[in-house]
């Protein structure tokens, strides 16, 4: 059975914005990636870490329910040359039940919050080599602007406007900046992976308005599937809202990308 998230998949792979390399750089410094790992990305997606994580590992396994997003990630794996990750459906449930070989690194970007934040360590705990180590990846975005709400809600109704908004954004200032990231440090600080650093990094992206409704159709609550017949409608007049509000034909947005590193305390 396909999740949500089939219908976004290649919204998915094509307007998700990647990582900034100073994540990448961190994790080689924390985790002394040279080749020889093995790493875990689990609720992998299309392989929005996976890929950049190759290069620096012996071998990937990219572990997504979604089947979409496997295959997605699996082309542009292809594509890029990266023949060394494998992709299993599964969920972060069911990961004991994949016989998978001792891991040096897990990494989970921006999927934590949908999994039981207490089973997984725990597990994670038999899975993980001594020097081992979790690593939670969020993106906490400034809202869209109103026009964006405005023309989904039109579409979806009210309820599943809300929820989209609710699902897209966050605030990216003041004191709820951080509240995701702090709530991943409270339950990985009660795990055997009590040693939590979490690092931040904020810059602007522009968007253009392909890229702004990409990034709509990306989400599972305001998948395309969602539409139905109405998808070329939606996107039409959302391209009509935004060409009004920004006559540039870019939209700014901030963006605050929080690493949280969880591994076991020294002894």
């Amino acid at each position: 059975m396909s999740t949500p998230y089939a219908s976004a998949a290649p919204y998915y792979a094509r307007y998700r914005p990647p990582y900034p390399a100073e994540l990448y750089a961190l994790l080689v410094d924390r985790f002394a990636l040279d080749g020889s790992q093995t790493v875990l990305d689990l609720g992998a997606g299309p392989g929005t870490l996976s890929l950049p994580l190759a290069p620096l590992a012996e071998h990937v396994y990219a572990v997504d329910p979604e089947p979409a997003m496997l295959a997605e990630g699996c082309a542009l794996a292809e594509e890029h040359g990266h023949r060394n990750i494998s992709w299993l459906r599964g969920d972060a449930a069911g990961i004991g039940r994949l016989c998978l070989p001792r891991i040096d690194l897990c990494v989970i970007g921006g999927a934590f919050h949908r999994m039981d934040r207490t089973r997984v360590p725990a597990d994670l705990d038999a899975m993980l080599a001594p020097r081992g180590g979790i690593a939670v990846v969020t993106s906490l975005a400034a809202a869209w602007p109103a026009v964006v709400d405005e023309v989904r809600e039109r579409f979806l109704g009210p309820d599943r406007g809300t929820a989209a908004r609710a699902a897209a954004t966050r605030p990216a200032d003041g004191p709820a900046e951080m509240e995701e990231a702090r709530d991943v440090e409270d339950h990985l600080a009660k795990s055997a992976f009590s040693r939590v650093v979490t690092t931040t990094w904020e810059r602007s992206t522009r968007c253009t308005p392909d890229q702004v409704i990409g990034l709509q159709f990306s989400r599972a609550c305001s998948g395309p599937a969602l539409f139905g017949d109405r998808k070329d409608a939606f996107e039409s007049e959302l391209r009509r809202a935004l060409r009004d509000h920004y006559p540039d034909g870019t939209c700014t947005r901030t963006v605050t990308v929080a690493a949280t590193v969880a591994t076991r305390p020294r002894r």
